[in-house]
């Protein structure tokens, strides 16, 4: 996610959307991936095929990938409480041990979820075992 789709703005925030999208497709090319976009680019048909002719998602994201921690946090919560979606996470990737972190706002069922997300890296995760 980005304030700027395909370089209508240009600043380090963008360069390093569209440095991590590069580097994602490069590792995962068969999976479509497209970066620097604006939320409603990303997600709206209508206005993917304005702003982002090029688009390998036309406007249809499920997955939506944040530049950082702050955005990601806000953007959660105002999807979880305005829409009444159940948000689970933050669900932490990139440490050698499955490591997850909960809201202080969460409730007993956003624990329980969270718990079987973190189970399940911890038997998917190739780097230590339970011996």
């Amino acid at each position: 996610m980005s304030y700027s789709t395909n370089g209508s703005a240009i600043s380090s925030d963008t360069e390093k959307v569209s440095e991590a999208t590069k580097i994602f497709i490069n590792k995962h090319d068969e999976y479509p991936a497209e970066g620097e976009i604006q939320f409603d680019a990303a997600v709206t048909p209508a206005i993917a095929a304005r702003k982002n002719q090029n688009s390998v998602i036309h406007g249809e994201a499920n997955v939506l990938v944040f530049p950082d921690l702050n955005s990601a946090n806000i953007a959660y919560k105002i999807t979880e409480r305005l829409a009444g979606y159940q948000a689970i996470g933050p669900i932490i990737q990139g440490l050698n041990r499955p490591v997850n972190d909960l809201s202080r706002g969460c409730s007993m069922e956003d624990i329980y979820y969270l718990g079987i997300i973190t189970g399940w890296q911890a038997i998917n995760n190739k780097r230590f075992s339970f011996s």
